[in-house]
């Protein structure tokens, strides 16, 4: 079975890979040519247009950085002479996919929504959580292929409810990021070590996987490289109060997160890596959160 794959960006290419590396006939198409061209080398085929791919492969994966986006590659691929399947990996709300699934599913196509987590390292390694709704058999058809990409959760047969699960699994890390943020600034601020922060954090009952690995790898050494864009964090959280106002409830939390993260957006820019938004809070401080030598 040929698969297709939309979206070859920092989680789209490694994903694209592990399958192309798998051994599957994989044709991939993204808006940049150098993307492609890197995908020719390790062993995809190009297409010209996500229609193309969709006519070429029954199988169909996106990974792509907005809900418009998302929208137009589904409208696209909905036309298809191949394809029977449309599997979104992206970030999108659950209005979007549930729109999705509607156009798709009006022209034959069924649809998966499968929003990601585990940054680039957890695409790398074939490490993903991977949350899936839509059609129970469908999940049950593709678990394997999946499951090359990471561990596959099924949520729920509704259309975008898996969209919710990635919009509640966000905020809380983008809360819990900017949480340890604050402290870790406050800390260096009255003069402890922050290694030694880090380790009575972890030791006890505030862990979190921003002090287990987001800090020790890429703020301490100053390094920010995570693997996750500030504008991305930025798009979910923002997601994320609009689902919750559309239901109606209080964000008190959240809003006041989402102004942490718009003002490290504004700072640090969309392409930053989101371990910068401890750069805001140190610009306040008047300190550095850096492994002291």
């Amino acid at each position: 079975m040929t698969v297709g794959f939309v979206g070859l960006g920092n989680m789209g290419r490694p994903m694209a890979q592990r399958l192309a590396e798998s051994g599957r006939e994989l044709v991939v198409y993204d808006t940049r040519a150098e993307v492609i061209d890197r995908a020719v080398q390790f062993g995809a085929r190009p297409a010209a247009t996500p229609r193309e791919v969709a006519d070429r492969a029954e199988t169909v994966l996106a990974s792509l950085p907005a809900p418009h986006a998302s929208a137009e590659v589904a409208e696209a691929v909905s036309a298809g002479s191949a394809i029977r399947l449309f599997i979104d990996m992206s970030t999108v709300g659950s209005a979007v996919a549930q729109r999705n699934s509607e156009v798709l599913s009006a022209c034959g196509v069924a649809a998966l929504d499968a929003p990601v987590s585990g940054g680039v390292r957890g695409a790398e390694h074939g490490a993903l959580a991977i949350m899936v709704s839509g059609p129970r058999a469908e999940f049950d058809g593709a678990a394997e292929l999946l499951a090359e990409l990471g561990r596959p959760i099924f949520v729920d047969e509704k259309p975008g409810a898996a969209q919710t699960m990635k919009l509640v699994n966000n905020l809380m890390a983008a809360t819990t990021l900017a949480a340890t943020a604050e402290v870790m600034v406050l800390g260096v601020k009255s003069g402890l070590d922050p290694q030694v922060m880090l380790d009575v954090l972890n030791a006890g009952s505030g862990a979190t996987h921003a002090s287990r690995d987001k800090f020790p790898k890429a703020v301490l050494p100053r390094t920010f490289d995570f693997g996750f864009a500030t504008g991305l964090m930025v798009k979910d959280v923002r997601l994320y109060l609009a689902e919750a106002e559309v239901l109606g409830l209080p964000s008190r939390l959240a809003d006041a997160v989402a102004g942490l993260w718009e003002a490290t957006l504004h700072q640090e820019g969309a392409d930053s890596d989101f371990t910068s938004i401890v750069k805001v809070l140190e610009r306040g401080s008047g300190v550095t959160v850096a492994a002291r030598t």
